[in-house]
């Protein structure tokens, strides 16, 4: 499912329009990711736990060369699925 079926299906399961449900969907995911680049955990009941985590900088290898390469420090983005979405998915 992309983000244009999810619209959809969020319309006909609520009776909005499709711009209705494009805004909400976007509306959600703009603040689980501002809630996010603030380093504040995302924590939705029953589905699962949004967390950001840092990665420190690193030497790595450049696979078609073999030559070493500075990773730079970064953030990434964890989801950790909870226990009735694992259910539910099993």
């Amino acid at each position: 499912m992309n983000k244009t079926e999810l619209i959809k299906k969020v319309a006909a399961e609520n009776g909005l329009s499709q711009k209705a449900a494009a805004a909400a969907v976007d509306s959600v995911l703009s603040s689980i990711s501002d809630s996010l680049a603030a380093h504040e955990p995302v924590t939705l009941i029953g589905f699962g736990t949004f967390t950001c985590r840092h990665r420190d900088a690193r030497v790595g290898r450049n696979p078609a060369t073999g030559k070493k390469i500075k990773i730079a420090a970064s953030n990434t983005p964890i989801f950790k699925a909870g226990k009735a979405f694992k259910e539910k998915v099993n």
